[in-house]
């Protein structure tokens, strides 16, 4: 399941934006005392009691304004509510009901989407404000205050209480496999290839899928979810507002997945946009298989392939990474991605032990002895594996100031050459001895 979308919709400076920094614990939304500050949508990931959710604050809606900018800020706000799985309507406790309550009321009924009456600006213990808001017909106002962070907490539990159920907790032994690339680089193709008939809309037109898509299956006797995501262009080429949600629900599920499969267009090679997009899958720890599609329609001899993995292994040298080439259309070597994405996430599992790693480090130093730093020369104690997925190591040395990167590489390439985490990335953290562990 992807994060549920929350949206905070409401008269201008009603303070949907104080609540809105609140609930995310950044200041991100401006805060002003006049209207129409908040005139685009922002987006944010939140929690409450392990749910995790998309907070999403909109501009005030003037609903009888003619004002060109007010029409536009409502067009977002409407968006938000179309988009949205949970709906906030925020009103002011100091201002009282207003007509414009009434009528965005009305708006969001339309929806037929759970709605939540959050009175903000309740300072005080006392619920005479919010009673007036019952002729809203929404429900049981909830009182608030933004500034003073009240009645959060209640907020929140109402708004989780609406959320679909999610049996993700229920199956964490799934392996969630994301599938991510540039608009028409074939990676609805691939998913409908993968679980063997048409689960999600295929077409030549860029942008056909919009949200991310999570199909259960089984292969190999592994439970599995595949995640066919919207295509991500460069952000400066983004300008459908719908299209920007896309993106971000796109990033989100290769936050949550367990393994990447980041598809290309052979025609194209690997373009700067790939490149980015790897840089974010190993940035985010996920272990991932650079899928060459399209493969059939390229020229090519005994040496195409070895040419195409030398020029890639040059763009992509800050990872670690899988590669196969492809035809989801023809579903010319489509078994061989999920083998390589499964071998990848066995070894974004692997777990070694410390005896058997500080042996390695103990030749690796042999054979390469650490650097000395003006005058001061590093001594390395011992190294041991804190946690998988990605694997990370924590290595203790006499001063952790003094290591330089190009010699944790070397240490990382040795790891690597001794045990296979091939398609995975491993993280290596400095410690002084006397640190914790």
């Amino acid at each position: 399941m992807t994060k549920p979308l929350v949206a905070l919709v409401g008269r201008p400076n009603v303070g949907k934006s104080t609540i809105f920094n609140r609930l995310v614990g950044k200041r991100i939304s401006i805060v002003e005392d006049y209207p129409g500050v908040t005139r685009d949508r922002l987006y944010a990931d939140a929690e409450w009691c392990g749910k995790s959710f998309t907070l999403v604050d909109t501009g005030g809606i003037e609903p009888r304004s003619e004002d060109v900018m007010w029409k536009h800020i409502r067009k977002q706000a409407q968006i938000a509510v179309d988009l949205a799985d949970v709906i906030v309507m925020v009103t002011d406790g100091r201002a009282g009901l207003v007509a414009d309550d009434y009528e965005i009321a009305s708006l969001l009924r339309t929806s037929s989407k759970p709605i939540i009456l959050a009175v903000n600006k309740v300072d005080t213990s006392s619920n005479d404000a919010v009673y007036e808001f019952y002729a809203l017909g929404l429900g049981e106002p909830i009182p608030v205050s933004g500034e003073q962070s009240l009645g959060l907490g209640d907020l929140l539990d109402a708004v989780t209480a609406q959320f679909p159920y999610n049996d993700e907790d229920e199956n964490s032994d799934r392996i969630k496999i994301a599938i991510i690339g540039k608009p028409n680089a074939g990676k609805s193709s691939l998913t409908n290839k993968i679980l063997g008939y048409e689960r999600v809309i295929v077409s030549d037109i860029a942008g056909t899928t919009r949200d991310a898509i999570d199909t259960p299956f089984r292969y190999q006797d592994r439970d599995c979810v595949l995640i066919d995501t919207a295509g991500i262009r460069r952000k400066r080429s983004i300008d459908e507002q719908l299209e920007q949600y896309s993106v971000m629900r796109a990033l989100g599920s290769v936050r949550r997945a367990d393994v990447v499969i980041l598809v290309a267009d052979a025609t194209e090679q690997l373009t700067e946009q790939d490149v980015r997009l790897c840089g974010y899958v190993n940035e985010q720890g996920k272990p991932c298989v650079v899928v060459m599609n399209k493969w059939d329609l390229i020229e090519k001899d005994a040496y195409t392939a070895n040419e195409f993995k030398k020029k890639m292994d040059e763009q992509l040298k800050f990872m670690d990474y899988r590669c196969e080439f492809i035809s989801a259309l023809t579903g010319q070597r489509v078994e061989k991605v999920l083998i390589s994405a499964f071998a990848s996430y066995d070894n974004a599992c692997k777990r070694i032990t410390t005896g058997l790693l500080n042996d390695v480090l103990l030749d690796a130093v042999a054979v390469n002895e650490p650097p000395t730093h003006k005058g001061k020369k590093l001594k390395i104690y011992y190294c041991s594996q804190v946690s998988t997925n990605p694997p990370t190591f924590a290595l203790f040395v006499n001063d952790k100031d003094i290591v330089h990167f190009s010699y944790l590489r070397y240490l990382e390439n040795c790891i690597r050459k001794s045990f296979d985490f091939k398609g995975t990335p491993i993280r290596i953290f400095v410690r002084n001895k006397n640190d914790n562990a």
